[in-house]
């Protein structure tokens, strides 16, 4: 730990820029007075149009520099998932799921309905989901971060449902800036720590800027296995009373019913959980109940026992996930001449995150050898009792085998990513009110994904189905023995032939690509006034052409299907384009006369999308601001906005997933619909009769289901209202007040079929209760005729869920911001004067529902208020600010929520609140975070900046089935616990 922080500190010694710290770390809707100097206009983020001010119809927060650098932020993704507005997507600390990206979930509505903008213009995007990874973003060169509420799609064309964030990076350096930042948890582990510089200078007597800036990242891993509270997987269960230990969260397991628990003695908690896949392999549907488990010696079996023998996968998984950057480019301008002006931006990254899982689980059916030398005469006499007649003739039996290949070492994906992007234009004045734009941009990513640890189902079951021959136990396959094959002994722990190993274990590369053209042209100015108004109407008119493209090819192995570890997938690969116009407009009608201002504004474009489903479609938006007195305005505005559906969606290949979900002909399933009509249902299905509401139905949290794209979508629409007023008292100077109400709902969501596995089980099972339903359509035939489970992981078959335009997301609450200011008239550090800052943005969660198939109503899922979900959430900053000298303090305040299936459960079309009694986190309370940040100007060049975040070390809530990796849900919690930074600028 000591060698790291001296590590740091030689960093830190080397770099970052002194800046003053006057302002907040975050305003919204800043006062007239920031505007630029002399009157000039200019152009802020959700219109095109250039004013003399800040102000905007649309709610605004910003983001300032100022934030990244109190924050210790080395990626983009670690300031703005602590805004309200946003919750985590993909995250640095999402390894299963993940795919080593960071993205931006606005309002919950998902990344892909996030639009992100670097200077005003699209970003390059990372995979056929068309989303931008963070991690591209230069974060040491940003001036500020513009957070828009609403469908924005009449400005800036699809995408734009939830808002838009724009990146604006800092423009006319001049000089060299060096800097660097080095953080350590206060278990001294997962170091994080980068580098970088931009050079900026003018030339050619003025006329032309330009800046090239590089940047060095790298992050080191911490597994699971490094923290108390995800040690262990746990699961919901009845524990022995007194049992749970206060760090892991588990307790001793009691097992029974759950509504039995407390009358037994015991206590509804955490249990050890775990996958039925372990590292000696299990005979799931032989000896009735869980089935078998083999002794470690080999030979033998006992039967099962579900948690005790379930495998903990946790300590194996990483918490947060490496990575390696390297990122460079540059931006500059040239005045060719008066009216015209060339400017250009490029940019490269390539990133390296891999992601580690526990070992390969494989559950296969396979045709074993009864007299087998591996098995003894128990095992032997157990496999004969379950064996057909037909394979009992040839000596055989046909079981499904669970095994999970601990010797051939953990899995291992490498996500490598390059990409670049280049853009180039010319922009000037027509005349003295009108100006033009025109631009061209283009970008490319290239994912290389190389994986370690699969494993060949064709090839493992070969090692699985012997002979013995000549006393010579063999592969029973004559192709797959000239192939190298030798029989796999997983009947114990550790007696698996290596060379066996070898032969079933493959290797896999995966390509990704994806591009992005983009034109566009506009001319903007305004028009002259109207009723005698000192402001002139703006407008801004226009046309976008843009063309997206992807690709995804698997490896062949994956391709096949013949692969068991990471997800089989099958080659992904489309494109379309759109050819736009749009105009804007805004009309200043009352200026500084009877009332303080009144404008309308309005927007509309229309898209004409190469996709058949699509075709044209318009979207628009209109508002207003009114501002009585100059001391507060009132705004609103509506917007209809789009998503086209993206590459994945439309041509996406079949790959496989494991989503987690409840089974309802499964143990899993609450004892209230336990009932004969589900019975009947589950054994016309498949289940077996006597395995209907057991563990072998589903013995994991996760079912193994296909997933894919649908040729046939259309588009999603969006409608956002917002209202709400600015407040500026001029009785109290610097406090700026903003209250804002949002209302979006989107319609024709693009979801999973069913929306999603889970739900798709519980409307075929529990609303539809008819298998000729098409939402049981997935699940016919799907089943392991033995165990009745689903899945190949389970020795059945995986369920088709692909993509439909099937759901509705809703969402509305408001947003409170203020920042105030006030001068001091003493120093500590013999300045002319210091002053106190508060900066303060909350979040009302009012409503956030989620209806699956919208042509079901009555199944509308609840989500505000529950975990991760809370109705409020509020930073607050608190800073002093003295000469060269300021100290902050940050609160990150997440409110309590309760476990999403208390109050959305179903019994058909009725919900059922469950009993919150057996529930180990019925209800989650409320989560603070307190980060405390010092910063001096050591020379008017050099500037020290050193904090902890999270300084009291507040552990996340340990939620066993509630979660979503890790025991909690990382990224929306803080995972790490404690952690120092120290960082420094230099400019020159």
């Amino acid at each position: 730990m000591t060698s790291r922080f001296k590590l740091g500190l030689l960093t830190s010694s080397l770099l970052v820029a002194a800046g003053s710290f006057a302002a907040p770390a975050m305003a919204q809707d800043q006062s007239d007075e920031s505007a630029a100097s002399d009157n000039q206009a200019i152009v802020v983020t959700g219109s095109r149009i250039a004013r003399t001010d800040l102000s905007s119809t649309s709610p605004t927060a910003v983001v300032t520099a100022e934030e990244f650098l109190l924050s210790g932020a080395t990626n983009v993704e670690q300031v703005l998932n602590t805004l309200p507005q946003v919750l985590p997507g993909v995250t640095s600390f999402s390894n299963n799921p993940g795919n080593g990206a960071a993205t931006l979930n606005l309002r919950n509505l998902g990344a892909q309905r996030t639009l992100v903008l670097v200077n005003g213009r699209r970003w390059m995007f990372y995979d056929t989901n068309q989303i931008v990874d963070l991690n591209t973003i230069p974060q040491f060169l940003l001036e500020g971060v513009d957070v828009v509420t609403g469908g924005q799609s009449a400005v800036y064309g699809s995408d734009a449902i939830a808002g838009v964030v724009n990146f604006r990076l800092r423009q006319n350096i001049d000089g060299i800036i060096l800097g660097g930042n080095y953080s350590l948890t206060g278990k001294g582990d997962g170091a994080r720590y980068d580098v970088n510089f931009a050079i900026g200078t003018p030339f050619a007597d003025g006329r032309g800027q330009v800046t090239i800036y590089g940047n060095y990242l790298r992050r080191e891993s911490i597994f699971q296995g490094a923290r108390a509270y995800s040690r262990f997987a746990a699961g919901d269960g009845c524990v022995r009373a007194g049992t749970t230990n206060p760090q892991t969260g588990v307790g001793t397991n009691l097992g029974g019913a759950l509504g039995t628990c407390v009358a037994r003695g015991g206590e509804i908690g955490l249990v050890p959980g775990g996958s039925p896949s372990t590292p000696i392999a299990t005979l799931p549907g032989v000896g009735g109940g869980n089935g078998l488990i083999f002794n470690p010696t080999g030979g033998g079996t006992r039967p099962f026992l579900n948690p005790e023998d379930l495998y903990n996968f946790a300590p194996d998984n990483y918490l947060q996930l490496p990575q390696e950057r390297y990122l460079f480019g540059g931006y500059g301008n040239f005045q060719i001449t008066d009216g015209i002006e060339a400017y250009a931006e490029v940019s490269y990254v390539n990133s390296q995150v891999n992601q580690e899982l526990a070992p390969t689980p494989g559950g296969i059916a396979a045709s074993l050898q009864i007299n087998s030398p591996f098995f003894n005469a128990g095992t032997q006499a157990a496999l004969a009792a379950a064996a057909t007649p037909a394979d009992l003739a040839l000596g055989r039996s046909t079981q499904n085998v669970g095994f999970r290949f601990n010797q051939s070492g953990p899995r291992n994906s490498s996500q490598g990513r390059s990409a670049f992007r280049i853009m180039t234009g010319v922009r000037g004045e027509v005349v003295s009110n009108i100006n033009y734009d025109l631009y061209y941009m283009y970008s490319r990513t290239e994912n290389t994904q190389f994986q370690q640890g699969n494993v060949s189902v064709s090839r493992y079951r070969a090692t699985l189905e012997t002979e013995t021959v000549g006393g010579v136990t063999r592969c029973r396959d004559a192709a797959a023995r000239a192939a190298g094959c030798v029989p796999l002994n997983v009947f114990g722990q550790g007696l698996a032939n290596p060379a066996a190993l070898r032969y079933v274990t493959i290797n896999s590369t995966n390509l990704e690509t994806s591009d992005i053209q983009n034109i566009v042209g506009s001319v903007s100015g305004t028009l002259g006034s109207i009723f005698g108004n000192s402001e002139p109407i703006g407008f801004a008119v226009g046309g976008e052409y843009r063309r997206v493209s992807a690709s995804y090819t698997p490896d062949t192995f994956l391709a096949s299907g013949d692969v068991i570890g990471f997800n089989a997938g099958q080659p992904t690969g489309g494109n379309y384009n759109a050819k736009e116009v749009f105009a804007e407009l805004r009309i200043p009608l009352v200026n500084d006369s009877f009332i303080h201002r009144l404008e309308l504004t309005g927007a509309a474009r229309y898209s004409d999308y190469s996709l058949g489903n699509v075709g044209g479609v318009w979207t628009y938006a209109g508002g207003g601001e009114f501002a009585p007195i100059e001391d507060i305005t009132f705004r609103g505005q509506y917007q209809r906005a789009v998503r086209a559906p993206n590459v994945q969606d439309l041509f996406g290949g079949q790959s496989v997933g494991f989503p987690q979900a409840i089974d309802p002909c499964s143990s899993r399933t609450p004892v209230a619909l336990q009932t004969a009509t589900i019975r009947a249902l589950c054994v016309a299905n498949g289940v077996p009769a006597a395995n209907v509401f057991t563990t072998a139905v589903q013995p994991a949290q996760q079912i193994q289901a296909q997933f894919g794209g649908n040729p046939n979508l259309g588009e999603e629409t969006s409608d956002t209202f917002t209202i709400g007023a600015v407040i500026r008292p001029s009785f109290i100077p610097r406090l700026n007040i903003t209250v804002d109400y949002f209302n979006i709902k989107v319609k024709d969501s693009i979801n999973l079929f069913g929306g999603g596995l889970n739900s798709a089980l519980q409307l075929c099972f529990t609303v539809a209760q008819d298998l000729t339903n098409p939402i049981c359509s997935i699940f016919a035939g799907q089943r392991n005729p033995t165990t009745g489970a689903l899945g190949e992981t389970s020795g059945g078959l995986n369920p088709p869920v692909l993509s439909a335009n099937i759901a509705t997301l809703k969402t509305s609450g408001v947003d409170v911001q203020v920042d105030y200011n006030v001068p001091l008239n003493f120093s500590l550090t013999g300045s002319d004067e210091s002053r106190l800052t508060l900066f303060f943005l909350g979040t009302y969660l009012d409503e956030y529902r989620t209806t699956a198939v919208a042509a079901i109503p009555e199944r509308v899922t609840i989500g505000e208020g529950t975990i991760a979900l809370p109705k409020w959430r509020h930073t607050v900053r608190l800073g002093y600010v003295d000469g060269p000298a300021q100290i902050s303090l940050r609160w990150r305040y997440n409110g309590p929520g309760v476990d999403s299936r208390i109050i959305n459960t179903f019994n058909g079309l009725v919900r059922t609140a469950q009993d919150p009694a057996l529930f180990p986190n019925a209800r989650v309370g409320a989560f603070s975070y307190f980060d405390l940040t010092g910063s001096f100007a050591v020379t008017d060049n050099f500037q020290l900046t050193a904090g902890v975040n999270n300084m009291l070390n507040k552990r996340p809530p340990i939620l066993g089935a509630a979660q979503e990796q890790g025991n909690n849900v990382p990224g929306f919690y803080d995972p790490l616990g404690r952690d120092f930074f120290v960082s420094a600028r230099l400019n020159f």
